[in-house]
């Protein structure tokens, strides 16, 4: 059986800048944006989110919110700092450690032999550490899998610790909402629901043809987190499947010509990118991504080893169809990569 921890950083962002500033812990402070500029919200500290204040949400939503809200516009040196100091203390327990992202990360720990092999000690050593090391918090889920570990992280936030042993993971996953598990979001819980599933025990109950008509070959993942099991590995070295660029503009394009300007902005950025990340000979595929002033969004791809300008511009045009007049507020660019050259994605906003 094994023991996978899942650490995930608490509100990583705005901690680093409380950590930095003592006086802002106790008011509502956000991560993205500004009061004069369009933009989204990375992350909050918890007094902002008392008002309703969420990561991905526009500010100027979050500013009708919370009018007193501190906005800051984020310092990703010092957040990757931050990053690098915690990776390394991940390592001092184990090799097998697998970043999602800045601020979260999964470990196994299944072979170790610290604290005798107590995956529980051990993820509470590491909360220790990372606390009096960085002056940072971080809440930790520990169970069989990597899906349960993930679930038990957020059971305890912040800086809390959930252990999910494998005997009580039956009862567990039996009354876990569906939109837990990755990959259900909003429209998927939606249709969940109109056909009577909410939590898993319905689909553990459910027939499963039913599942496969209406949700096709997702059911196979429906069905395997329904009941609690998940047989991905820690992995090390995570495959990088894109390299993206995107910028969000403070008034919205108002047509085509004014989206094709901003590829010749894009376009040098992402060719920048991908000559970091040596990826020029790995492109497999090239794509175009659109919000639009409603915050509906688009995407539209084509398979080709070569970025170039005109056909970004066809995939644009194509896209920019797609809103029926409506302005846009933000254009993106990516590519994909070949999945046997791929190394760990990468999108950044510009």
């Amino acid at each position: 059986m094994k023991k996978i921890i899942h650490i995930d950083m608490d509100c990583f962002f705005a901690a680093v800048e409380m950590r930095d500033r003592p006086d802002w812990r106790n008011i509502p402070l956000a991560i993205g944006g500004s009061r004069t500029e369009r933009g989204v919200i990375s992350t909050c500290n918890y007094p902002a989110r008392v008002y309703g204040v969420r990561s991905a949400m526009p500010t100027g939503q979050a500013l009708k919110l919370c009018p007193h809200l501190l906005l800051l516009p984020g310092n990703m040196e010092k957040y990757k700092a931050a990053s690098l100091q915690i990776q390394a203390i991940f390592h001092r327990y184990t090799d097998k450690v697998e970043p999602l992202s800045l601020d979260e990360a999964y470990l196994d720990v299944s072979d170790s032999t610290l604290f005798s092999g107590s995956a529980t000690r051990i993820a509470e050593d590491i909360r220790r550490v990372i606390f009096a090391e960085t002056g940072l918090t971080a809440s930790a889920g520990v169970a069989p899998n990597k899906f349960l570990a993930k679930i038990a992280s957020d059971e305890n936030k912040p800086d809390g610790l959930f252990v999910l042993p494998p005997e009580k993971v039956d009862d567990f996953v039996k009354f876990l909402p569906l939109h837990k598990i990755p990959g259900v979001g909003k429209k998927t819980a939606e249709r969940l629901a109109t056909l009577g599933f909410y939590k898993c025990v319905d689909i553990q109950k459910a027939p499963l043809h039913t599942l496969v008509k209406h949700f096709g070959s997702f059911a196979e993942i429906l069905i395997e987190r329904s009941f609690g099991r998940d047989g991905r590995d820690v992995q090390n070295d995570y495959p990088r499947k894109s390299v993206a660029v995107e910028h969000t503009y403070t008034e919205d394009l108002p047509d085509l010509n004014a989206g094709q300007q901003s590829l010749s902005e894009l376009l040098p950025k992402l060719r920048r990118r991908i000559e970091r990340c040596e990826a020029t000979a790995h492109i497999q595929k090239i794509g175009i991504k659109l919000k639009f002033a409603d915050f509906q969004q688009t995407t539209v791809e084509k398979q080709q080893p070569e970025l170039d300008m005109a056909s970004l511009k066809q995939l644009l045009e194509q896209a920019w169809h797609r809103g029926k007049g409506k302005k846009v507020r933000l254009v993106g660019i990516h590519v994909g990569l070949k999945a046997q050259e791929a190394q760990a994605q990468l999108s950044l906003e510009l």
